[in-house]
């Protein structure tokens, strides 16, 4: 049963068409806004994000952590929301990062990655038009785990840089603890040791939130991720920081994210709303 509770696949029989339709709908975002601009974050060839430039001047900036177990997904594939913040007037931010098989199961390594990604859009945002200062990171799945590392990590001693780094947060569907997660058929593939359970596991590290925080799942989730994005909501408002939940009735862990792309959008809505931005689309 803990298995099938962190294996979408028993839960969302639909996933390969929703995660095509996610891909398709990317490139067609592509078609519309031109191709992104990339650049390299770090020194590794898959360490590069996409950027797609709103034109406003000294726009906010959303990061995009991507899902897909640990193992899959790439960048291109998730700019499907990009076009709601660009014509709205933010950036949109998505990087690539190594699947977790490519560093040897290793989930510290993953989540260094993507926190380099994001202190690279802090310091060099300026170079595409962006506010370092409004920096707001949204992610799905796997990627709401890591956004969630992001969302706890110790700016100053880490890296040097400002604790309010991160000014929001919008994580959907996510593991925020990860004991369960170690136990069930995921460790397969992922090798999760005590110092890694205990440093990749946001819900242990609250003491580093300093952003308003969004957590949202849907009605069809799995018991598991119901209960991670529930338990964690409650760990943050228990340490006294501000968090939100949105339950997205009827829709299933591959389903609740698509609404991240539209103005009235269960998940869209509440992402330029945390953003200060108008849902009304910008030439």
């Amino acid at each position: 049963a803990l298995d099938d509770a962190y294996n979408q696949a028993v839960y969302a029989p639909n996933m390969a068409q929703v995660m095509q339709r996610c891909a398709d709908n990317s490139a067609a975002v592509r078609q519309r806004l031109g191709q992104p601009l990339r650049f390299a974050y770090g020194e590794s060839a898959v360490e590069a994000l996409d950027v797609y430039t709103t034109q406003r001047p000294d726009a906010p900036v959303a990061v995009f952590i991507h899902g897909g177990a640990w193992r899959s997904g790439v960048a291109a594939d998730y700019a499907f929301a990009a076009e709601l913040f660009v014509r709205a007037g933010a950036h949109f931010v998505v990087p690539d990062f190594a699947p977790v098989q490519d560093l040897g199961g290793n989930l510290a390594l993953m989540a260094a990655q993507v926190r380099r990604a994001v202190a690279w859009v802090y310091r060099n945002a300026s170079r595409f038009g962006g506010d370092a200062r409004r920096i707001h990171v949204m992610a799905h799945s796997s990627g709401a785990h890591l956004a969630g590392v992001v969302l706890t990590t110790d700016w100053p001693g880490s890296f040097g840089l400002p604790p309010h780094l991160v000014k929001g947060g919008l994580v959907c569907s996510g593991m925020f603890d990860l004991k369960p997660v170690r136990l069930s058929a995921r460790s397969s593939y992922v090798s999760i040791t005590d110092e890694i359970e205990q440093a990749c596991s946001p819900q242990r590290h609250l003491a580093h939130l300093h952003a308003p925080l969004i957590v949202a799942w849907g009605t069809l989730e799995t018991p598991e991720f119901i209960r991670q994005s529930r338990e964690f909501a409650a760990a943050v408002s228990a340490a006294g920081k501000p968090v939100q939940t949105l339950v997205a009735e009827g829709a299933n862990h591959f389903e609740v994210i698509e609404s991240l792309a539209e103005p009235a959008g269960l998940l869209g809505r509440a992402a330029l709303q945390q953003m200060g931005l108008d849902a009304a689309w910008v030439g």
